[in-house]
């Protein structure tokens, strides 16, 4: 049993294909399948499922590519280690943040982390929580910032802050006349959401279900109307297509001016959700952790509460 091995039935397990997968390790498809043949002749059990049109990991395969995951983890990690041994800060990152937190966070804590950490260049993603994760888990990203609740085995999360949502209007609504908005006053608003797959829908309508999306409520259009991004949103919102309920941090972030649009706060109990760190329990740099910690509370982001950020691993 060898680590190309073992990367050669990790590669499988995700592509789901042995082109694929003898693509991503760049190796011909005869030599990986050899090797995967080899190493399932030495365990004495079938790793893969061979159909017609699919592959698919067998019961105890699916076992042992989560093992071999790992193994493949440590044996990355003792290079990293003596590669940051002297200096954890040294040498790039990958960090993902869901769609809804990357682009109000990023332009703040980049330059903070540049000058914290100069020579930790930064790879960025933005992304769905399902695909980090699944990034996560399989070494490709090495923190990610996601809200909460999250739990994954063998990743540790840590509370960044609490971020409240308000209500974002045209400026002409006549809810504009109001200094706070309770959620129950948008049972008969058109609430322009994000689609489904994006954790920040699930989160507003669970804190406001009166934000539920009713189809009719505009003219002639006959289905309910989503937006693939807080940003699209926004541009309904200032066309008279609806209203939106925004996390704080994304509500300044526009071109538009205060005459085509309005924030209002909600009344208390106010909603929100909390943005937290997750990285893989056995991720060998701690000092980038708490150098991401800091830099963002360095953000200074005047709008949220930031937190003690206790570690709880899952």
């Amino acid at each position: 049993m060898t680590l190309t091995e073992l990367r050669y039935i990790v590669a499988v397990a995700r592509e789901r294909h042995f082109g694929k997968a003898a693509k991503a390790c760049h190796v011909s498809q005869p030599t990986l399948s050899v090797a995967i043949k080899k190493l399932e002749g030495e365990l004495g059990v079938s790793i893969f499922e061979r159909g017609s049109n699919e592959i698919s990991l067998s019961p105890v395969g699916e076992r042992i590519v989560q093992q071999a995951q790992q193994a493949l983890e440590a044996a990355d990690n003792v290079k990293l280690v003596a590669l940051h041994g002297k200096n954890q800060l040294a040498g790039p990152l990958r960090i993902g943040a869901i769609h809804t937190i990357g682009p109000y966070l990023y332009p703040e804590l980049i330059p903070q982390l540049r000058q914290a950490a100069p020579e930790m260049p930064l790879v960025v993603e933005e992304n769905y929580t399902s695909s980090l994760t699944e990034k996560l888990k399989q070494g490709d990203l090495d923190v990610i910032v996601i809200a909460l609740p999250f739990t994954e085995q063998g990743i540790v999360t840590q509370p960044l802050y609490d971020e409240p949502f308000v209500v974002l209007l045209p400026a002409s609504h006549p809810l504009t006349t109001r200094k706070t908005i309770s959620s129950s006053l948008l049972e008969n608003e058109n609430v322009l959401l994000l689609g489904r797959g994006h954790c920040f829908r699930d989160h507003v309508l669970e804190a406001c279900p009166a934000c539920v999306p009713k189809p009719g409520l505009i003219g002639d259009l006959p289905h309910t109307i989503e937006g693939s991004s807080l940003e699209t949103i926004r541009h309904m919102v200032v066309s008279g297509l609806g209203i939106t309920v925004l996390p704080c941090t994304a509500a300044g972030a526009h071109s538009y001016s205060q005459r085509l649009l309005t924030i209002r706060r909600f009344s208390n109990p106010v909603p929100h959700r909390t943005v937290a760190l997750a990285w893989r329990v056995s991720f060998p740099r701690p000092r980038v952790i708490d150098a991401i910690n800091k830099a963002i509370r360095a953000c200074n982001l005047s709008c949220v509460k930031y937190l003690g950020g206790r570690k709880t691993r899952s």
